[in-house]
């Protein structure tokens, strides 16, 4: 089956054109879409109240994404919690620490900041061991992450300030496509919600991590491309990979 059209469960690039994808359609004239299988939603302040935990108990503030960091100001604010400046923030990356201008006089605060993994972090948060750290989450998170700040014996509390959910996808029409493409296993769910009739058939899926990966075969679905793999460590890598195999078999035909 010659591959000509791709789904990909995700926000298009802001420059297609100069993206890994725009590349790979030029490359094997591929027709690629992207359409958002899931969205963000905060919880409300009344949600939040009934999970017992008080803003001004927290000394810090763990911050492992830009929705962590806009649902913590969000609730801070509708609860009506003045964020002293004497707060410390621990950031899973530099770019979550910079977004934090967004809400904060960046020089004025104690900011910290990881390269871009959660256990880079705890390196920092182990520094700091006498702070009671507030960890802002999704409701669907790592189980990683509580396992490191669990093993620190850090004090911290875990928030569930934003869920993800299924977006509407009623106006997509999957039997266009040859290849969907996912990255979280609430992608997978959003599939499953959104066309409980769905039928696989000879369409390929790619998932990209290995948490993906196993939500794809615990739909009961096929997966053909698992990314990222050494020898493709981006999921444009890992697909192009797979096209070029594809190729060789069907020259050998």
């Amino acid at each position: 089956m010659k591959i000509k059209s791709i789904l990909v469960s995700q926000p298009q690039p802001t420059d297609i054109e100069k993206s890994p994808y725009g590349e790979l359609a030029r490359k094997y004239n591929l027709t690629i879409d992207f359409e958002k299988f899931i969205k963000v939603e905060g919880v409300t302040s009344r949600e939040f109240r009934q999970e017992r935990i008080s803003l001004a108990d927290f000394s810090a503030v763990i911050l492992t994404s830009r929705n962590s960091v806009d649902h913590f100001f969000r609730i801070a604010k509708e609860v009506r919690y003045e964020v002293p400046e004497t707060l410390k923030y621990f950031c899973i990356s530099e770019s979550t620490a910079f977004y934090l201008q967004k809400y904060v006089q960046y020089r004025k605060r104690k900011i910290f900041h990881g390269k871009q993994s959660f256990a880079d972090v705890m390196e920092l948060i182990r520094k700091h061991k006498d702070e009671n750290f507030l960890l802002p989450c999704s409701d669907i998170h790592k189980e990683s992450m509580i396992e490191l700040l669990d093993q620190s014996k850090v004090k911290y509390s875990k928030a569930v300030l934003y869920r993800t959910v299924a977006s509407n996808l009623s106006g997509l029409k999957l039997d266009q496509y040859d290849m969907l493409i996912f990255f979280s296993p609430a992608g997978i769910k959003s599939l499953t919600k959104n066309f409980p009739k769905f039928k696989q058939g000879d369409k390929i899926f790619a998932a990209f991590g290995p948490s993906t990966a196993a939500a794809v075969k615990e739909a009961g679905f096929e997966l053909h491309i698992n990314a990222p793999t050494k020898s493709s460590p981006s999921m444009t890598m890992a697909i192009e990979e797979y096209i070029e195999n594809e190729a060789k078999k069907s020259k050998k035909k």
